[in-house]
């Protein structure tokens, strides 16, 4: 399991953020920025953290489109991969 995962989906949601526009180019950097935060820190993330980002980025995938939905989406499948290697659940 890679922190680098939790990278490119922050980056992603960066590529995202900038494509959006209002309160969902807010809603997003600081998502991009908490998975930042994620991968720098010691310790992996639990599932449920996890999934309440998961949660967070299928609502803004549902309310953007284009670009921004694309790699929201793209973030969302890097944070499932990253997962997949958590111990528990």
């Amino acid at each position: 399991m890679t922190r680098e995962l939790l990278r490119e989906a922050s980056g992603r949601l960066k590529d995202a953020a900038e494509a959006a526009s209002g309160d969902a180019q807010e809603r997003i950097y600081d998502q991009s920025d908490a998975l930042a935060s994620l991968a720098a820190r010691d310790r992996d993330p639990d599932h449920g953290r996890l999934a309440r980002h998961t949660n967070t980025l299928e609502e803004l995938a549902d309310e953007t489109e284009g670009t921004a939905h694309e790699a929201i989406v793209e973030a969302k499948e890097k944070i499932s991969t990253f997962r997949e290697g958590v111990e528990g659940v």
